[in-house]
C-alpha cells in the first residue's frame, strides 16, 4: 500500500496505521534520498553543506520533508518505508545504469509489461528485471508454494516456507521497487487462463518469459504468443542454454525452432508419460544437454526426485534473460535461435585439467 502525506485522505490513513500497532519498523531516510536526488540531478557541482540544504529545499519547494514522497507499507513485515516520489525515486534507483541504459531507454523499458511463468528460475528473472528497471508492469503465474527443496536455488529464508512462489516473487519486487504494477496468478495458467494471461488491448504484454515444468503450457505460451506477437525467452538452466523465439517479428515461425513438429498444445495434453518426456527431450534438444543432465534424466523417480538445478545457472539465467529482454525492449536486433553461456566451456577447464595432471606427475 502507497499513502502520499500531502494527501489529506492518505495522511489520515497513515496516522490510523502508525497507531495501529501493526507497524514495527518506521523507516524514514528521506533526507538521505534527497540529497543523492539531489547529486544525481547535479553530478558536476560536488554538493555538500549549505549548498546541498538549498538544492534539496529547491526541489520539495519548500514542502515539510515529513509530508514530502510516499510510505510505502508492507504488512507482510511490519515495516514502514519513507520514499521519494515515483519518477524521482526510480531517477535515483536507476541512476547507477546510465548511460548503459540512457534516460530515455530507461523509461521507456519502466513502461513495458512482461509476463512471467514459472518462479524458481523465473523468479530470478523477474528479481534481475526490477533490479534494472527492465519493465515497470509484470504479470507472475505460478500454482506452487515454496518448498524447502527451493531454497538450493531460490533467494528466500526459512520463514518463506508455504508460500505462493507468486506471492513470494511479487514481495521481493515490490521491495526494490515499491511503484511496481503486479498482477499474481496463484493458479499458474490452466486452459481457462492463458489467453487471459495476454491481455487485451488495453493491457497487452510485450515480452514473456516462460520458465514452466509444464510441457502443454509451455507449446500454449508460444502458441498465444505467435498468435500476439509477443517475442518468448526461456533460460533452460543448463548449459547456460537461452532460447530467444522472436514472434514479435516472426509471427509464422514455428514454436521451439520447430523441434516440437506438429503437436499442438491440446496434442501435448494428452500424450502418455513416455511420450511426453520425448517430446520434451525434443524441444529441449538432446543432444546438446550437459553430461550430468542426460545422467539426471534417466535416473529421475528412481534415484533422484527432480531434474537437478543450482543456484548459479539459476542466477545466470536471471541475467541472460534481463540482458536479452531489455535489448529486445529497446529495439535492438536480437535473432531467434539458441544461444549457450556454458561457463564449464569457457572459462578454463581444459587449462586446469593440463595444469592439475601435471602437478600430480
Amino acid at each position: 500500500m502507497l499513502l502520499v502525506p500531502s494527501d489529506a485522505d492518505d495522511r489520515s490513513a497513515l496516522d490510523r496505521l502508525l497507531t495501529s500497532g501493526s507497524v514495527r519498523e518506521r523507516h524514514d531516510r528521506i533526507d538521505d534520498q534527497l540529497a543523492e536526488l539531489a547529486r544525481c540531478l547535479r553530478p558536476a557541482d560536488a554538493l555538500s553543506g549549505h549548498r546541498l540544504d538549498a538544492a534539496v529545499e529547491e526541489l520539495t519547494g519548500g514542502v515539510e520533508h515529513s509530508r514530502y514522497g510516499t510510505w510505502a507499507w508492507y504488512p507482510w513485515s511490519g515495516r514502514l518505508v519513507h520514499v521519494l516520489p515515483r519518477a524521482e525515486f526510480r531517477r535515483v534507483r536507476t541512476d547507477r545504469n546510465r548511460d548503459k541504459i540512457t534516460a530515455v531507454q530507461q523509461q521507456s523499458l519502466l513502461e513495458r509489461r512482461i509476463g512471467v511463468i514459472g518462479l524458481s528460475v523465473g523468479n530470478s528473472a523477474a528479481l534481475t528485471c526490477a533490479m534494472e528497471g527492465v519493465g515497470g508492469s509484470f504479470r507472475l503465474a505460478d500454482f506452487d508454494t515454496l518448498g524447502l527443496s527451493n531454497l538450493n536455488r531460490l533467494r528466500a529464508g526459512v520463514h518463506d516456507l508455504g508460500l505462493p512462489k507468486t506471492v513470494l516473487c511479487a514481495r521481493q519486487m515490490y521491495e526494490i521497487d515499491p511503484y511496481l504494477d503486479i498482477e499474481l496468478w496463484h493458479e499458474g495458467l490452466t486452459e481457462d487462463t492463458v489467453d487471459a494471461f495476454f491481455g487485451d488491448a488495453d493491457r497487452p504484454l510485450d515480452l514473456v518469459v516462460e520458465e514452466c515444468d509444464t510441457p502443454w503450457v509451455k507449446t500454449a505460451v508460444r502458441e498465444r504468443a505467435r498468435q500476439h506477437r509477443v517475442p518468448v525467452l526461456m533460460d533452460a538452466n543448463d548449459r547456460g542454454l537461452l532460447d530467444v523465439e522472436r514472434f514479435d517479428l516472426e509471427p509464422d515461425r514455428p514454436p521451439f525452432h520447430g523441434r516440437g513438429g506438429d503437436l499442438s498444445a491440446e496434442d501435448v495434453r494428452r500424450l502418455s508419460p513416455a511420450a511426453t518426456l520425448s517430446y520434451l527431450l525434443r524441444i529441449c534438444d538432446e543432444s546438446n544437454l550437459s553430461p550430468a543432465m542426460v545422467d539426471a534424466l534417466g535416473r529421475i523417480g528412481e534415484t533422484l526426485s527432480s531434474w537437478p538445478q543450482l543456484a548459479s545457472g539459476v542466477m545466470l539465467g536471471g541475467a541472460l534473460v534481463t540482458d536479452t529482454a531489455r535489448r529486445i525492449l529497446l529495439g535492438a536486433p536480437v535473432a531467434s535461435g539458441r544461444y549457450y553461456v556454458d561457463l564449464e566451456a569457457l572459462i578454463g577447464t581444459a587449462d586446469c585439467e593440463r595444469i592439475v595432471a601435471g602437478a600430480t606427475r
